[in-house]
């Protein structure tokens, strides 16, 4: 009988859509460490689907397709959807993706939470949080800091 759930998939994973699917190819695995697990090329040298994995996590990816409503954030303003990612050194992930060509939103800063943590758009226009964690912290904790910090 066949799994409904694949053995090597998460049970989320994020799909992204971008203009260049071979450099964002690049750029991910370079910068954030994915390896490529498989693609499928279309005619005229597209990517019609491709996947990168991290750690035990999946991306799912292509290139744009206006024509059947597959549109990366450049395409259509912006993005909402912020991904979020922990690596080993935000401080050096971060710089990488800068020199990159990634535009940065929130430079690396110790959090209350725990993790210390950047914020960056990359060259494709999808908004990455990039964390390392510094200090284990209770939920009880989180909870008062943020009181504190916050104000109630």
């Amino acid at each position: 009988m066949v799994s409904p759930i694949p053995s090597r998939y998460p049970r989320v994973s994020p799909y992204l859509c971008v203009s260049d699917c071979h450099a964002a190819i690049q750029f991910y695995s370079k910068i954030f460490g994915f390896e490529e697990r498989m693609r499928i090329p279309m005619p005229g040298g597209t990517i019609g689907h491709a996947e990168l994995a991290l750690g035990d996590g999946v991306i799912m990816m292509s290139d744009e397709f206006p024509d059947m409503g597959v549109l990366g954030p450049k395409s259509v303003g912006g993005t909402p959807v912020t991904i979020s990612i922990y690596v080993e050194d935000v401080d050096a992930v971060h710089r990488a993706a800068l020199e990159a060509g990634a535009n940065e939103m929130r430079e690396p800063e110790d959090q209350f939470h725990g993790d210390r943590s950047s914020k960056l758009e990359d060259p494709f226009g999808h908004v990455w949080s990039i964390a390392t964690r510094i200090e284990d912290v209770s939920p009880e904790e989180v909870a008062e800091r943020a009181k504190k910090m916050f104000g109630g």
